[in-house]
């Protein structure tokens, strides 16, 4: 089989350097014999196939044409300002999650460039509100900037992100190139930028626990003007800017007048029952009964025996049976990873001839000629 024999090495071990994985690593990875690629960047002139240069560069996220350019790598031109960010606040990110967010940029990307092409569709444009540093304060300003009602899902709360001009994808369930893996800690990140920031939220099995982190990264954007990444343990954070957040999406996502409908005394004495105390609550606000609780623990509402007697049950609780899932609506899965607007302006473009079939089928996910076709008849039904 022939080989390419331009290819530069010392491009696949900065690829390598910058994952933080060993050229073994690699190899294993993408199916070469681990004596192929040690010659190759060994400097001995062997070659690889294009099939097994492009297991390469699918790895990393970057095109076949990446590894036979000669000069060296410019870091700063191959990742962006809010990338650093991200992989300087979490160096231990895994190999998969950086080509993530990487992707997620492109992505971005895409949408703006088609943005510019369909000049008679009015876009919505990201101009926050004037806010104050305090959370509290500003979440109300938030609250009624968005447009948010007594009643709420994932979905509306990401609505009305999306009105106000900024992204929202949330990680694809199934395994995948959108996928956040699941026993990753990582919850979500967020992109700033002074226009059409972007925010990413990890699939989750309760759509509460998606809401909260949501809104945690919004505050990230609207609080500090600043991209973030964020795992478990910074969504209970009672330091610097993670604590900011918090605060923000607690009072975005139950604000006083919330907490006021709850009756103090029908809270049953045992921890295990709070959940079903709070049931409709939970379902009213797309929130979680953490999040409410601690929103009550702020307000001296509950002691912090009692909020630790919560945990505890919780942390002692069987966990929920693992959700299956069903791809028989293959068609509308880039809506729900890419979101409302992305997929609405492919679709305009596709339709305005902009972009040909084969196209809008890259920026959908790789979805079949057939589902993208699907994808137009839904829309077109709403």
């Amino acid at each position: 089989m022939e080989r390419i024999h331009s290819i530069n090495p010392a491009r696949i071990a900065w690829c390598c350097a910058d994952q933080g994985i060993a050229p073994e690593t690699l190899a294993a990875e993408v199916g070469i014999s681990p004596s192929t690629l040690s010659k190759l960047l060994d400097g001995e002139d062997n070659g690889l196939t294009f099939g097994q240069l492009t297991k390469i560069a699918n790895y990393f996220g970057r095109g076949v044409l990446f590894f036979m350019e000669s000069e060296p790598v410019n870091e700063e031109r191959v990742h962006t300002p809010a990338f650093r960010t991200l992989a300087n606040q979490k160096p231990e990110l895994s190999a998969k999650l950086r080509v993530l967010i990487e992707r997620v940029e492109r992505q971005r990307s895409i949408y703006l460039g088609l943005r510019e092409e369909l000049e008679d569709v009015d876009f919505p444009q990201y101009a926050p509100p004037e806010i104050p540093n305090t959370p509290r304060e500003a979440a109300a300003i938030v609250r009624t900037w968005l447009g948010l009602g007594d009643h709420n899902t994932f979905e509306t709360y990401r609505m009305a992100l999306e009105k106000k001009g900024v992204l929202v994808f949330r990680s694809n369930g199934y395994n995948g190139k959108w996928q956040i893996a699941a026993d990753s800690p990582i919850l979500g990140f967020s992109l700033y930028y002074e226009d059409c920031p972007l925010i990413v939220v990890k699939k989750q099995d309760a759509d509460s626990q998606q809401s909260f982190t949501l809104m945690h990264e919004l505050g990230h954007l609207l609080l500090h003007k600043a991209s973030s990444i964020d795992d478990e343990t910074d969504m209970y954070s009672h330091k610097g800017m993670e604590r900011d957040a918090n605060a923000f999406a607690g009072h975005l996502l139950v604000p006083n007048e919330f907490l006021r409908q709850i009756k103090d005394s029908e809270r049953p004495a045992d921890a295990t029952g709070y959940d079903d105390w709070l049931a409709l609550y939970r379902r009213r606000w797309s929130v979680s009964g953490e999040v409410i609780l601690r929103r009550l623990l702020d307000t001296g509402r509950l002691t912090q025996q009692q909020y630790a007697a919560y945990r505890e049950a919780k942390a002692n609780a069987a966990p929920p049976p693992a959700s299956g899932g069903s791809r028989m609506f293959r068609h509308r899965e880039p809506k729900h990873i890419f979101g409302d607007t992305f997929v609405r302006t492919v679709l305009g473009a596709l339709s305005g001839r902009r972009i040909t079939l084969a196209k809008a089928s890259t920026y959908l996910d790789g979805l079949k000629i057939s589902d993208v076709h699907a994808l137009e008849r839904h829309y077109a039904g709403l």
